[in-house]
């Protein structure tokens, strides 16, 4: 299961520095990989920008949709 992730913030360039999971604020330390997905057209899916980060002890990797007001999710984590 996915889990939604509405507060994340970016930098100038549109990349991750930090997000909330589990209540808590996690600072990115690291950007590991960052790569586009073009979505299954057949399951209307949109496409989206992902990257994975390194947030202190975390690795997560976040997706956010490419559609205005995009969501965004947690994809994976493992700590």
């Amino acid at each position: 299961m996915q889990a939604l992730l509405p507060d994340v913030t970016l930098d100038r360039a549109g990349r991750p520095v930090r997000f909330r999971y589990g209540g808590r604020l996690h600072l990115v330390t690291a950007l590991v990989d960052d790569w586009r997905y073009g979505g299954r057209w057949w399951l209307d899916e949109s496409p989206r920008d992902c990257w994975l980060v390194q947030a202190g002890p975390l690795t997560a990797e976040l997706h956010r949709e490419d559609r205005p007001g995009g969501r965004w999710w947690l994809a994976r984590l493992q700590d």
